[in-house]
């Protein structure tokens, strides 16, 4: 059983979105098995989207999936969102190393669709992904030197 770098979960306190979003800091998984990313909008409008992003190490944000209401599958991943759409969950079904990044939920009003927004980083945010990127990275290199040891 080999245990994958880890999923970093960032915490964007809403910066980036117009209604607060709350996350686990980090969550860590075996490769092979289901992880699930909870998302809390309690403040959440009728008419606003959520959307999952991740940031591999060294890459840029990437879109992952977004919702209305109910489960929406996208690809590998899919999202589960409450009846009352408090609360959402996003499901990897199998992780890989590969899919060891930060994740983070944005909620707003408008549809982006999938290539994006253009919305701005705070340098709070920027700083946030930086440390978590580099500690993602110092955990993949911890993995890595294990499998050579075997």
């Amino acid at each position: 059983m080999r245990l994958v770098a880890g999923v970093i979960v960032l915490l964007t306190s809403g910066i980036m979105a117009d209604a607060k979003t709350t996350q686990p800091t980090s969550m860590e998984t075996t490769e092979g098995d289901p992880v699930h990313l909870p998302c809390n909008h309690s403040t959440i409008s009728g008419s606003e989207y959520i959307y999952w992003y991740r940031q591999i190490p060294l890459q840029g944000p990437e879109y992952v999936i977004y919702g209305v209401k109910n489960n929406v599958t996208n690809g590998g991943a899919s999202l589960t969102i409450a009846a009352d759409r408090k609360f959402s969950t996003l499901i990897l079904p199998h992780i890989t190393l590969r899919d060891a990044a930060v994740y983070y939920c944005i909620v707003r009003d408008t549809h982006w669709g999938r290539w994006g927004c253009s919305c701005t980083i705070s340098h709070h945010l920027k700083s946030l992904l930086r440390k978590n990127e580099l500690r993602l990275n110092r955990r993949i290199g911890k993995v890595k030197k294990k499998k050579k040891k075997r």
